[in-house]
């Protein structure tokens, strides 16, 4: 049976969100080890203008809007996926980090060079 793709049906911001805190968790720069183990602590960067940068990727201001919007926090961590810290930062459970969010591509734009 193949797996289902976004089996706790998360809406388009929630997805944009976890896909940007998985890339931050994978950063040492905004990411840290968390108390519990498989966990990550991670703080959102504060984006201005139409894009920045997370290590070798640009993402557009408008893929991040929801890394400032404490409802999208809620609904995550509703679903396990986060423990909220807003607006520090939260802390990336296993379960978050592991989960296919099939935007990586989508709004992770990296050059070729």
């Amino acid at each position: 049976m193949p797996i289902k793709r976004n089996p706790l049906r998360l809406n388009p911001l929630q997805l944009k969100t976890l896909t940007l805190f998985q890339e931050l968790a994978r950063l040492g720069e905004y990411s840290g080890p968390g108390k519990e183990p498989g966990t990550i602590v991670v703080r959102p960067p504060d984006p201005h203008g139409d894009h920045f940068h997370l290590g070798d990727a640009v993402v557009a201001t408008r893929d991040a809007s929801g890394l400032h919007n404490p409802a999208v926090w809620v609904a995550l961590e509703r679903k396990g996926l986060i423990r909220s810290m807003y607006p520090d930062g939260v802390v990336l459970t296993s379960a978050g980090f592991d989960y296919e969010t099939g935007l990586h591509e989508t709004i992770l734009h990296k050059s070729a060079h």
